[in-house]
């Protein structure tokens, strides 16, 4: 069932709906993902016919459901951020107790301090401490990703140019890679253990050899981190927790 835009699948007493994306880039290949904002979406390569896309989505359909699942059990556990003393934020896969200090004739600050991040406001609004808290995480993921870039490039053979480095908030991507060479990083990456950050940025670099997910670039990843499938399953896991606001 659906029309040119999605599927509906239906599994364990349920519908789910599938968004397609078709591609045309040269090389790419079926796949099927499934997002911890619970959106699934299938990217098909040109020439893809509807038998194949059945035949895969059927083959998935378990998986699918299975994902969509582990997503909502992590959400049952989630509550909206008040912004309060107390509530715990990450920073590079370390838990921090937000400490909330009402300072109105004081300039507003934020800092790490035994296990807890700061927040000094002239005003206490949780809209207020949330925008300080994005734009001081923004200026870390700055520092570290470019930091992690440099470290990694050497290990990137084939990167004779160093990539140009942008960063942009994003619901379902840890990262990507342009056409052009530019990868783009989500800031929220930075609340995830270094080594999840050195696997997606080591994941865009062989983007800049392999454009698809095809087997020449899961063997490039191989080689240039043989455990990164362990990084990636404590990213996913963690991923609706360091997204939550």
């Amino acid at each position: 069932m659906g029309d040119g835009t999605h599927r509906l699948l239906s599994y364990g007493g349920e519908q789910i709906r599938v968004e397609l994306r078709p591609r045309a880039r040269p090389g790419t290949t079926l796949r099927i993902k499934v997002h911890p904002d619970l959106t699934v979406q299938a990217v098909i390569p040109d020439g893809t016919s509807d038998a194949d896309l059945e035949k895969a989505l059927h083959q998935k359909t378990r998986w699918i459901w299975q994902k969509l699942r582990d997503f909502r059990a992590v959400q049952e556990h989630a509550t909206p951020r008040a912004y309060v003393s107390g509530e715990s934020h990450f920073y590079l896969g370390r838990r921090y107790l937000l400490k909330v200090h009402h300072q109105p004739d004081a300039s507003e600050t934020i800092r790490m301090l035994r296990g807890q991040l700061e927040v000094s406001v002239q005003e206490r609004q949780a809209l207020r401490i949330q925008k300080l808290l994005e734009l001081w995480y923004f200026t870390r993921a700055q520092d570290v990703f470019r930091t992690r870039l440099n470290t990694l490039l050497p290990s990137a053979l084939w990167v004779t140019i160093p990539p140009a480095l942008k960063l942009q908030v994003m619901q379902t991507q840890w990262g990507n890679c342009s056409p052009g060479g530019t990868i783009t990083l989500n800031p929220h990456l930075v609340k995830a253990p270094r080594d999840c950050v050195d696997y997606v940025i080591l994941h865009e670099l062989c983007h800049l050899k392999e454009h698809n997910h095809g087997p020449a670039f899961w063997s490039l990843l191989d080689r240039v981190m043989p455990d990164w499938g362990r990084h990636k399953a404590r990213l996913d896991g963690m991923a609706e927790m360091i997204l939550q606001k």
